[in-house]
């Protein structure tokens, strides 16, 4: 039962591209991000509360991590993302953002002096001419006389606002459990959502919405979130990290699959290249140092 969890989790998340773009030039990037993190804090508060006995006390010196963990992980990222879907396809999206393992095991070896190993270095090179494959539509070359689009930066703008999310998780988790972590987070973001959302008319546009739009976003803010989260730390607990953390290679293919199905995007030779590329240093960068006998 854990591995169909840990699967559907890969393929909810995947699905969150789908519902994304479903969303794009329909809600305003702040609005769809706002309406998503009311869903999953409203959730992710009555989890933290059932696992933990209670809501845990927040200190003083908890809420910086707490606000920069809202604002990278919650506020920007979700405001690139849903920027980005207005301008790109879903499937090229989710291969950019699955770099994200890459950059986080480059920078923790830096920040934190975790080890970067040569298959590690040959996964970041794989990974990275991976996403420029993707995002150039296989020329690379192109990028040094037109510069990158609009969609493509703001799908940049994902990885980057990860990598720091996960970077200010390290130290905010020693005095939080991961659920916790993330409900405060999630909560965080939220609240600075709110402003940029009644700015782009939340209020004038949410009558408007349909039942399409309402069921778009409680995927998003549910299942792509919540339950995702659940289930993912659940497997951790039953079968370790490692194990658990091979099932986010899934992510990026259920994505590809599930747009070419719904969306119809089509299947390009740049993208199967990168796909192959990014999906190679993601497994080099994240798979288990082999120990001696």
């Amino acid at each position: 039962m854990t591995f169909v969890k840990l699967f559907l989790t890969a393929f909810f998340w995947g699905g969150t591209f789908i519902a994304g773009k479903q969303l794009a030039g329909q809600v305003s990037p702040s609005c769809a991000a706002f309406l998503r993190f009311t869903i999953a804090s409203l959730f992710l508060l009555l989890l933290t509360r059932h696992m933990e006995g209670r809501l845990p006390r927040i200190r003083f010196n908890q809420l910086v991590w707490i606000f920069l963990s809202g604002l990278t992980g919650i506020f920007a990222y979700n405001l690139f993302f849903f920027t980005g879907l207005n301008f790109i396809n879903a499937n090229r999206a989710s291969l950019i953002i699955a770099t994200n393992p890459i950059f986080i095991s480059v920078f923790s070896a830096l920040l934190f002096k975790e080890s970067l190993t040569p298959g590690k270095i040959l996964g970041l090179v794989l990974s990275v001419s991976g996403a420029m494959t993707i995002i150039s539509n296989g020329h690379p070359w192109i990028l040094f006389q037109t510069g990158i689009g609009v969609g493509e930066m703001a799908i940049l703008g994902c990885v980057v606002s990860w990598v720091s999310y996960s970077l200010l998780a390290k130290p905010m988790m020693t005095t939080l459990s991961p659920v916790a972590a993330v409900c405060y987070s999630s909560v965080a973001g939220t609240i600075m959502l709110f402003f940029p959302a009644v700015y782009d008319g939340l209020f004038q546009a949410l009558p408007g919405y349909t039942l399409q739009h309402w069921a778009q976003l409680f995927y998003l803010g549910f299942f792509g979130t919540v339950l995702g989260f659940f289930w993912y730390y659940q497997g951790i607990q039953k079968i370790g990290p490692t194990r658990a953390g091979v099932f986010i290679n899934f992510v990026p293919v259920s994505a590809v699959i599930l747009s070419f199905i719904i969306l119809n995007e089509p299947m390009t030779w740049a993208l199967a290249v990168g796909a192959i590329l990014v999906l190679s240093g993601v497994y080099l960068t994240t798979r288990p140092a082999q120990t001696s006998p």
